[in-house]
């Protein structure tokens, strides 16, 4: 496979998960996805921005957030996330100690 088909696999993929977190699925929390997985939409969203970044366009965490979330990030939050637990929150403090520096590639 040469590189430039890679690549548009790669984006396509990209754009599928993005379409699955965001359409098919946005009930499930970012928390949850967090303490599951060790990650969640808001670090797509970071890796989007840094990948951006890299590339010498400017863009800052906002804007990343709304480029991934196809709106501001507080509308999709208000419109979609819940009160996390107690649980969740302390599962979620494990999770990101257990994930910091992790997330580079």
């Amino acid at each position: 496979m040469d590189d430039q088909t890679r690549i548009e696999i790669e984006a396509a993929a990209f754009r599928r998960l993005r379409q699955h977190l965001m359409d098919d699925r946005p009930d499930v929390q970012n928390i949850d996805l967090m303490n599951l997985a060790g990650f969640c939409r808001n670090c797509l969203s970071r890796w989007y921005q840094e990948a951006a970044n890299e590339r010498g366009i400017e863009m800052t965490k906002a804007e990343g957030r709304e480029a991934f979330y196809g709106m501001p990030y507080d509308t999709w939050r208000a419109e979609n996330q819940t009160e996390a637990s107690p649980e969740k929150q302390a599962a979620f403090e494990v999770a990101f100690k257990e994930n910091v520096g992790k997330d580079k590639g």
